[in-house]
């Protein structure tokens, strides 16, 4: 099984609506794409790493999985709202588990 985890920080001027809406968007990609085992996004409410304000946990049964989701045009979707939206940095790191 693989474990993707995403932290994505935006800029200031990006609107606390903006935010959940990238949340809304990543929850929804579980029903458009196969080999999800388990998916979760929400806000950052840590005082630390604070300025990360969205988390996005998909685990994958495998590394097709994973690829497929990558190249998925429902998530590229996500992706491009997300730079649209003051996206400033984003860290991405998959584990196998």
């Amino acid at each position: 099984m693989i474990q993707r985890t995403v932290l994505v920080k935006f800029a200031e001027t990006t609107t606390e609506e903006q935010l959940q809406e990238v949340v809304t968007r990543f929850k929804a990609l579980e029903s458009h794409l196969k080999g999800i085992v388990d998916l979760q996004a929400g806000l950052n409410f840590a005082e630390k790493s604070k300025e990360y304000q969205v988390v996005l946990m998909v685990r994958f049964e495998n590394r097709a999985a994973l690829d497929a989701y990558v190249e998925n045009a429902e998530h590229q979707a996500v992706a491009a709202y997300i730079r649209e939206n003051g996206r400033v940095d984003s860290i991405g790191v998959d584990i196998e588990i």
